[in-house]
């Protein structure tokens, strides 16, 4: 078995497992916050071990891990009706000490630890942290919805076969050259045109039992995931160029790290939610 064959069989194995343990997680909202909050900490963990590979960087791992955790955990627990606003408080109480405590370790860079702390909480703890949002948004407090914040991994994974499938057949013209040289516009608009596809797919079916959103709302909301995942997936490659490595880890085999399997949803899950929020303005 050629080494290629080989990868192409790896690869494929762990993306049928991912694929299955997240649908399944989205099917109970405890799995899906206990996952989630999981996935933020190995990201932020991972994330921690890239910038620290300088000698200027010297950001706390352990404690920017747990405020991201944390931070999930709380938005959590206030977008099931569990908690009050009050549970950030800790959270805002942590991120004072991270930088407070650049003033007592000496460090050669303080400037460059409190830019990628902060970082490592607004590009990766934040936008998953707001899937919460959009999986206790409908109806009241608590009430969980597994439809909307699936649906969006979904058009994820629709976008990228489309795009991968349009690119190796028509792809000519590069998207963004200086970032990823692999995409091209036709790829982009093959994954697109298949995600509105597979949107009003969704919208025929949960349209009605999803506060009766029409099908062309909903492919709407694939649009977004579109635009924004390809976005997120190119700013992960820009982060990658600048750090100068191919993978941010080797945790999923074939697929790199927990950076590489979620860039895009980082950038496509709070615009999500900043479109369904923005619907109930008009």
């Amino acid at each position: 078995m050629t080494e290629k064959k080989k990868n192409f069989i790896v690869r494929t194995i762990t993306g049928v497992l991912f694929v299955a343990v997240l649908v399944t997680c989205f099917l109970r909202p405890e799995t899906m916050v206990l996952l989630f909050a999981l996935i933020t900490g190995m990201t932020i963990w991972e994330f921690g071990g890239l910038v620290n590979q300088f000698d200027d960087i010297q950001v706390n791992r352990f404690i920017s891990t747990v405020a991201g955790v944390y931070l999930f955990l709380a938005m959590a627990g206030c977008c099931m009706g569990l908690t009050r606003e009050t549970a950030f408080i800790p959270y805002l109480i942590t991120i004072v000490y991270l930088i407070i405590a650049e003033l007592f370790t000496k460090a050669p860079n303080p400037v460059n630890n409190w830019a990628y702390m902060m970082l490592s909480q607004m590009y990766i703890a934040l936008p998953f942290s707001t899937i919460n949002a959009l999986a206790f948004q409908t109806g009241g407090e608590g009430d969980y919805n597994f439809v909307l914040p699936l649906s969006v991994f979904v058009f994820l994974w629709v976008n990228d076969s489309g795009a991968y499938c349009a690119g190796s057949l028509f792809g000519k013209h590069k998207l963004f050259p200086r970032v990823s040289p692999g995409k091209s516009w036709e790829g982009s608009v093959g994954g697109a045109v298949l995600v509105l596809v597979a949107a009003a797919v969704v919208g025929a079916f949960f349209g009605n039992g999803e506060g009766g959103w029409s099908v062309p709302v909903w492919m709407g909301l694939g649009l977004v995931v579109v635009v924004f995942g390809t976005l997120g997936d190119l700013v992960e490659s820009l982060f990658k160029r600048t750090l100068g490595v191919k993978d941010s880890g080797a945790i999923l085999p074939g697929h790199g790290g927990m950076l590489d399997r979620f860039d895009s949803s980082l950038m496509a899950i709070p615009a999500a939610v900043v479109y369904v929020y923005s619907l109930s303005l008009f």
